[in-house]
């Protein structure tokens, strides 16, 4: 698809690799969440808006190109998305933070919204949805109807790992949305959960099982 980007750096690739091992304990799993979300979010905050602003160096005065007020807000899809904000927030420490609560009914696995709170001026914003896992693709697709009904319009999404079904389900529903990934993964199993994936993201960062 054309609008979904795996990354293939080096370091995307080693860091990701650690999250996937078992044996990886909660302190260094967030620490490797937090970084390959910097090394992601370089590259999709490419296209960022720019502002002329003045500024007087040691020498003279010159204008420079400075991130606008309202350059960025990022969404985490609580719980796990929380573990990717902060590697966002070191390069941009000026973004706004909302937060959408949605979880997947273990039966039907459709997505069941329990909380939205999100910036009132999205529609000056570039607006990263940030998730470790888009598996069936529901929660996605929900998050990003919710921030479009509330004036968003410059959307990205952005996971670590990725199943085939939730990236079809997430373009069919936003195509205009580009989908960022560190791995794209084979299937989901009948749980619909990611294979090989990482297990429950949202359990390893918070240290649950």
């Amino acid at each position: 698809m054309a609008n979904v980007y795996v990354f293939e750096h080096p370091l995307i690739q080693h860091k990701t690799a650690l999250i996937r091992d078992k044996d990886t304990g909660v302190k260094d799993f967030r620490q490797l969440v937090r970084e390959i979300s910097l090394l992601m979010g370089y590259e999709v905050m490419h296209d960022l808006p720019l502002q002329d602003v003045e500024i007087e160096t040691p020498l003279a005065k010159t204008t420079v190109k400075m991130l606008s007020d309202s350059s960025l807000a990022l969404v985490p899809i609580l719980r796990a998305g929380l573990g990717m904000v902060d590697g966002f927030l070191d390069l941009v420490p000026t973004a706004r933070v909302g937060f959408v609560g949605i979880y997947r009914d273990p039966d039907s696995h459709e997505p069941v919204e329990y909380y939205c709170k999100l910036p009132d001026d999205l529609e000056k914003r570039q607006v990263i949805v940030l998730d470790p896992m888009l598996a069936t693709g529901g929660s996605a697709a929900a998050t990003v109807d919710f921030i479009k009904k509330r004036g968003g319009k410059r959307i990205a999404f952005v996971c670590l790992i990725a199943a085939p079904e939730g990236i079809e389900v997430l373009s069919e529903a936003h195509p205009d949305v580009p989908i960022y990934v560190a791995a794209k993964d084979s299937h989901l199993n009948e749980h619909a959960y990611i294979v090989p994936g990482l297990g429950d993201a949202g359990d390893r960062l918070y240290s649950l099982k």
